[in-house]
């Protein structure tokens, strides 16, 4: 009882103490002053049609106000496709100060192509960086870019600069270029004339634009604040891959500044989902980052609505404990009675999986991890009570995986790993000694359920008196 108690507990305290924090938090976002006009700019794309443009538009306004946090002598520019929410514009005209740039999407020629990935449809709008011509230079950034520190002597590279972060094939989250409404019209025409693109994207587009960037010197700013002329290779320290960091938990990248991260991972391990951490632990640091400059004021309203629903769900699932021996008189060998009884172990195992994976898919992908996850321990610890007090069940068994949850989060959180290795091997170990305790509550439950049907009491026949079993009253 007591375990079960806490089991309940814990999660809720967690959550208001959590929620109350994040709610504070929402005071600390600076204010953003407008600034005149700049000679550079760092400019970023958004465009609608994916299942995650609501994720994307808060990672670029995260990014866009981290950049101003650093101070950086530049404009903040946002090209926008003509169908992104007028709502969106308006928040990051006025909250974000950044200019935003309407333009039409631009015809992707090659999504005949095998190899072709629907996500990348639109990723040719970036090529309207070029047509930013009152700059003189401008950073072109992907959303998913963690700046640790300002990078603006990127301004004095050449026409067009990128990072190697494959050994062959430059990565276009991040790249300099010099505005230029020739060289624009001129990579719309190799847009109609089919210019060879490996992957359909911009990526692939601009590779074949620009062949032989790999043989291009090393950018290195010059003293004198001049600007280069030509086209340089970027240290990998302003796109530093994330999985470096992963495999020895530290960053040591030789090569140029350590200024700014980038996740060219999985669209679902991108750092601004809930779960990101401790899975990946790079994700507290963006999440840190949108504390600070943006705040969660959108979310708060559902992560608020969802707790007092699982509150709501634990107290009266205690108060009211219903019992299984109304769903079913007669105890004589039927086969409808064992198709029910069969079908009563079915529902019983599929409750135990919804209870661990309904929560997940309810909450706010893009809410603080440790909020997501109270919220998500909360919403599994409700859901878990619904099972318990409907099918009479152990608690302990059915409460298992809640703690190897708990427990599992607590060794990927773990700050003390001396590399990646080592906590690779960690996760691992716990989840091999995890797997047979899971698989022998799992039995329990199911045990204990075919104990309750097998009981005469606890089933009387149609007629019998009503009175209540012992074992009922016991428990």
């Amino acid at each position: 009882m007591e375990q079960r108690r806490w089991g309940f507990v814990l999660p809720i305290l967690l959550v208001l103490v959590l929620l109350t924090w994040t709610a504070a938090a929402e005071n600390a976002a600076p204010e953003l002053v407008a600034v005149g006009a700049k000679r550079h700019a760092y400019a970023a794309m958004m465009y609608m049609g994916t299942p995650r443009d609501y994720e994307f538009y808060v990672a670029t306004r995260v990014m866009m106000r981290s950049l101003s946090k650093l101070r950086v002598d530049a404009d903040l520019v946002v090209i926008a496709s003509a169908d992104v929410p007028i709502e969106w514009v308006r928040a990051m005209k006025e909250e974000d100060m950044v200019k935003v740039v309407t333009v039409e999407n631009l015809k992707n020629p090659y999504e005949q192509q095998k190899n072709f990935n629907v996500r990348f449809k639109l990723t040719l709008n970036k090529l309207y960086a070029w047509s930013l011509v009152d700059y003189d230079r401008v950073v072109m950034l992907d959303s998913d870019n963690l700046f640790l520190q300002g990078t603006d002597e990127l301004f004095q590279c050449g026409q067009f600069c990128a990072v190697f972060i494959n050994p062959c094939i430059f990565h276009t989250g991040l790249f300099v270029l010099q505005p230029s409404m020739n060289v624009f019209k001129d990579m719309l025409h190799e847009l109609q004339v089919g210019r060879s693109n490996p992957d359909g994207a911009d990526q692939g587009f601009l590779a074949s634009y620009f062949p032989d960037l790999l043989d291009k010197p090393m950018f290195h700013p010059p003293v004198n604040d001049t600007k280069l002329v030509g086209t340089y290779r970027l240290p990998l320290g302003y796109q530093m891959d994330a999985s470096y960091y992963y495999l020895k938990l530290r960053w040591s990248i030789p090569c140029g500044p350590n200024s700014v991260i980038t996740f060219p991972s999985a669209p679902w391990f991108k750092p601004w989902y809930w779960w990101s951490w401790p899975v990946l632990p790079l994700g507290l640091s963006w999440h840190e980052q949108r504390r600070k400059n943006l705040g969660y004021t959108a979310e708060l309203p559902i992560m608020l609505i969802q707790a007092a629903i699982y509150l709501g769900i634990i107290v009266i699932t205690r108060l009211a404990r219903p019992n299984l021996s109304k769903l079913c008189y007669n105890r004589r060998p039927e086969k409808s009675l064992a198709f029910i009884h069969s079908m009563l172990k079915v529902v019983v195992l599929w409750s135990i999986i919804a209870t661990y994976t309904v929560p997940f898919f309810l909450i706010p992908r893009t809410i603080h991890p440790i909020l997501g996850w109270s919220l998500y321990l909360l919403g599994a610890a409700a859901l878990a009570s619904i099972a318990i007090n409907a099918f009479l069940l152990a608690p302990l068994p059915v409460l298992t995986p809640w703690f190897a949850i708990l427990a599992a989060l607590g060794v990927m959180a773990n700050p003390w790993y001396s590399d990646g290795v080592i906590r690779a091997l960690a996760v691992f170990a716990f989840a091999f000694c995890c797997a047979p305790v899971l698989w022998i509550q799992l039995s329990k439950v199911m045990n204990n359920l075919q104990m309750l049907i097998d009981r005469e009491a606890f089933f009387p026949r149609l007629g019998e008196s009503a009175q209540m079993s012992e074992f009922n009253k016991l428990y």
